[in-house]
Formats: structure tokens, sequence, C-alpha cells
């Protein structure tokens, strides 16, 4: 861990993140890609020291209230947080400034801020998403070694809608010839409806792979899943989407079942309502008056 100075928190999208870096270990990750011009070891998280600072003026600036996303790039509950608290410090400021909030995390660790995130709910919108792979614990270990199983994270989810927060869940990615099988699919639909969550982000049954990334995977399918690498590079090659052979029959069931249970399943919607602000106060005003 070493600290930095951010020139800026918010992207275009209103989207920040607070580290750079990871240490989940998760076998797939799409952030370790040179593309992204990481300039330190992926492990060796980059703290950005001075993102409340930056957080709140950019805040103070806009003009309209709308939606702060974090965790695309970076969980913004690595372990590093518990004592750095620099996610909890950010949340207040988007509380005290009554914007909404969207997170996707890996870790159980947002539990924590549990009383923040429902103040803004009450005032706006907070939506809590976590990313599901493998229902089969022994499996998720090996593929997200260093942060809590897929049942915590279900776990995590029911909780935040038992406190009446939205939640949502990525099912991604899904790793051909390893957890790309209908058994899978299945279990983690039942956590996510037992869970309540209201939208499935899924963009394909698959996982890309690009320079950086992929040989850090070949690395891990070497270590734990001997002979797998080879059938890789036989089916993808060098391309970036690595779809599973079973994804047409996978999609079918994910439509359907999504469909019965009335979840947001379509990329486009899904992306749209995870950002779609809610103000939350101003209908109240308006009951004031009617």
């Amino acid at each position: 861990m070493h600290f930095i100075q951010a020139k800026s928190i918010l992207s275009a999208q209103n989207g920040m993140n607070l580290y750079r870096g990871c240490t989940h270990g998760c076998i797939y990750c799409d952030s370790r890609s040179t593309c992204y011009q990481m300039d330190h070891p992926f492990e060796d998280v980059a703290v950005k020291n001075n993102a409340p600072e930056l957080l709140e003026e950019a805040l103070r600036r806009k003009r309209r209230r709308c939606m702060i996303g974090t965790g695309s790039m970076c969980d913004p509950y690595l372990p590093l947080e518990k004592d750095l608290r620099l996610t909890r410090q950010c949340l207040e400021i988007i509380d005290r400034y009554d914007f909404g909030v969207s997170i996707l995390t890996k870790s159980d660790l947002i539990l924590r801020d549990l009383d923040v995130l429902k103040r803004i709910n009450e005032k706006t919108k907070t939506v809590i998403c976590t990313t599901l792979t493998t229902f089969d614990e022994d499996l998720c270990r090996i593929l997200e070694p260093n942060v809590c199983t897929t049942r915590k994270r279900f776990e995590m989810l029911r909780t935040m809608r038992e406190n009446g927060i939205h939640t949502g869940m990525w099912l991604c990615p899904i790793l051909p010839f390893i957890n790309d099988t209908e058994e899978n699919l299945r279990g983690l639909l039942d956590y996510c409806f037992a869970a309540g969550v209201e939208v499935i982000v899924n963009f394909g049954f698959g996982v890309t792979l690009r320079d950086g990334d992929r040989q850090y995977f070949y690395q891990q399918l070497d270590k734990h899943f001997l002979g797998l690498k080879d059938q890789y590079i036989r089916q993808f090659g060098d391309s970036y989407q690595c779809s599973s052979p079973n994804h047409a029959a996978l999609w079918k069931i994910f439509r359907a079942e999504c469909e019965d249970r009335g979840v947001i399943w379509e990329p486009e919607k899904a992306m749209a309502w995870l950002m779609k602000f809610e103000d939350r106060q101003a209908g109240q005003q308006l009951n004031l008056f009617t």
C-alpha cells in the first residue's frame, strides 16, 4: 500500500475509484490489463489520500444531483478500508450533499457502513451490488481467494434488502470449462432471488482476456486446473471475448428465470436502473401541498 495525491476523483459518468490496485486475488480480474497503464504492482494498492476533499469539491460544483458510482475498477471495501475508512468518509460527503450512490463490492465489510447507506437511501437512492461467479464455496476460494465467499456476499445482500436498500448482482465472469454449467447458474440465481435482488447485470456467459489479465489468468489455470490453459489457447487463441460453448443454453435459462421473477436483466436497462437518480425529498415536499 502507498499513498498518492489524485488530481481528480469523478469520471464523466460520475464514477469514482478511491483505490488503484487490489488484494482480492481474483484469477480473472480485467483490472490487471496493461491497457490501464498501472505504474505499480497490482497488489501494492495506491490510496488516493485526498479523495474526500476532491469529492466534496466536485459535488459542491455540480448543478444537479445524481448517482455516484464506485467499484467498477477497484473494490471500495478492500481489507485496508477497515482502518483507512476512505470509503466511509466519501459516503458521508455523498450523504451530506444529498447525492445517491451505487456500489459494487465483493466484501461484507460494507455492512459496517449500513447506517450512512440507510441515510442516503432515505433521501435519494442507495444501490448495493456484488459480483457472484460460483455457488460452490470451495471453487470460490480458488477463483476469488482473498475475499469473502459467495455465501457471505449473499448474506450481505439479504441484510441490505432487509434494511430497505436496493440490491443487484453482477453475474460474471462465467469461466468456460470451469463454472459455465446449468447447475452453477441455477445455484447463483437461487441466491439472487432469495436475497431479493432487483437487477442482475450480465453481458454474456464467458470471460474477457487481454494482455496482463491473460498472463495472470493462465498462471492460475496452470496452478489450479492443470491442462486447461492449453484448452483455452486452442479454443480462443488471442481473442478478447472468450464465450462459453454453453452460452446459448445458459442465456435462455437466465432470461426466463429473471422474467419469471420480475428481475431486470437486459444489460442496457440494468445499467440505466443502477444509475437512475431518485429524489425522495422532492416527492415528500410535493405531498405536503397535495
